[in-house]
């Protein structure tokens, strides 16, 4: 079976379409498949159940035309699956919860996200997100905020469940189409750090290749540095330290795709460490001796999650033009996994 379809998903505005939708153009060297099962690799969350009745009420169109379940997809097929919900309609429940909000006005505030908290409520995630201790924390200050007068309680952008690091969240519809739009422009400046496998031979480079979902595994993404698949991805990198089997990067995102940063790092040879979805939670630099296992099994001991932390963020206030900025320290975990290495590599360089 030839995977090389284009797919084409499109968020649209509520002013435009109430539903999400996908588009599939298959592509020429497609061998016959029954569309549920073609479709169950490709939307995330998917079941065979959800796909078929989707399929019976007629929210799967090929060439234009409803279909039945046991329809098998044929070369140059293009399909269409709507819902009838939003990405963003799962209703936020409010929970009171201890927020580390560093800056805040009655525009937008900055919140330090720790990791392991999920951002937004989704599929197997209905609870304990960061939108819900902002969903409570607005509602104090205004009870009648929902998500009609702000949707999505004012999220306009996200990290991955184990970054940790700064978001922006606006207060207003006013400063959340504002915010929305200078991430859309690609004028918001920010920096991560990054603890990454291996020596990164440049002192500096500049990564340019499309990420996409994977065209085999729907929860991980990829990198398309011919730019077959997936949004254009642009992400700059500094070393600021080469730790001997490791290399503490910064990297500034110019664009903002999910798991960027971990996609293209894997990508020039550079798998963040800790990183389990990408492979970095094993050694793949260093020495075979059961010494140096251990050490490895401590680092990710301390650091128990990819090590990336978004440490600056830098906007246009959407009220007063006025320009923000701000920076966070390492968190503990990351920080002190990095000094574990330097100790460790300091050691090395010692007995040389």
């Amino acid at each position: 079976m030839s995977t090389d379809e284009t797919h084409l998903p499109e968020n649209t505005d509520a002013s435009d379409e109430l539903y999400e939708r996908f588009t599939y153009l298959i592509d020429k060297g497609q061998e016959p498949l029954r569309i549920d099962k073609f479709l169950m690799g490709r939307i995330e969350g998917a079941t065979r159940n959800k796909l078929q009745r989707g399929i019976n009420a007629g929210m799967v169109l090929v060439n234009g035309k409803p279909v039945k379940q046991n329809y098998k997809i044929k070369p140059l097929d293009q399909i269409i699956v709507y819902t009838d919900t939003t990405p963003e309609s799962t209703d936020v429940v409010p929970e009171k919860m201890d927020l580390n909000i560093i800056y805040e006005d009655d525009d937008l505030m900055i919140i330090n996200k720790p990791a392991g908290m999920v951002v937004h409520p989704g599929s197997g995630n209905y609870s304990g997100t960061l939108i819900n201790g902002v969903s409570y924390y607005l509602k104090q200050q205004n009870p009648d905020i929902d998500e009609s007068t702000l949707p999505r309680f004012g999220l306009v952008h996200r990290i991955d469940k184990n970054t940790s690091g700064l978001l922006v969240l606006a207060k207003t519809d006013i400063a959340m189409r504002h915010l929305a739009r200078q991430f859309f422009d690609h004028t918001v400046k920010r920096n991560y750090r990054a603890l990454v496998w291996g020596n990164v031979e440049q002192d500096e480079g500049t990564i340019v290749a499309h990420v996409g979902r994977n065209l085999r595994y729907r929860k991980m993404f990829d990198a398309f540095p011919e730019g077959d698949h997936g949004k254009e991805a642009i992400t700059h990198y500094k070393v600021l330290e080469r730790l001997n089997y490791v290399t503490l990067v910064e990297c500034v995102l110019e664009t903002g795709r999910t798991h960027q940063i971990r996609v293209h790092m894997k990508h020039i040879g550079h798998t963040l460490f800790n990183d389990d979805t990408y492979g970095g939670d094993r050694i793949l630099k260093g020495t075979i001796y059961t010494k140096y296992k251990q050490f490895v099994e401590n680092c990710f001991a301390l650091c128990p999650r990819q090590a990336l932390h978004a440490k600056t963020l830098g906007f246009i206030h959407p009220r007063t033009g006025e320009e923000m900025f701000f920076d966070t320290e390492l968190p503990p975990d990351l920080a002190a996994v990095i000094a574990k290495w330097q100790r460790y590599s300091k050691g090395l360089k010692d007995t040389e």
